[in-house]
């Protein structure tokens, strides 16, 4: 018991029919563009967070590689 294609088409006619095509075109670039804000979004949170983590690893190594030197004697 799906639906048949008839049954989508009729159903896709009254959505027309009730909005209009340049309401229904304006909702879909909407969409579009709300889609397309929430991917790069994703990917700035991403690279953020791998810059983040670089960062973080380099500020380990700088704490743990110089090592204290003795201060040098003054010679007369």
């Amino acid at each position: 018991m799906g639906i048949s294609i008839w049954q989508l088409l009729i159903v896709l006619g009254i959505v027309i029919l009730l909005f209009g095509t340049k309401k229904l075109r304006n909702i879909g670039s909407d969409l579009g563009g709300a889609i397309r804000g929430f991917k790069k979004s994703m990917s700035d949170e991403e690279e953020k967070s791998a810059d983040q983590s670089t960062l973080e690893g380099q500020q380990a190594e700088k704490t743990e590689a110089p090592a204290e030197e003795k201060p040098r004697e003054k010679q007369s």
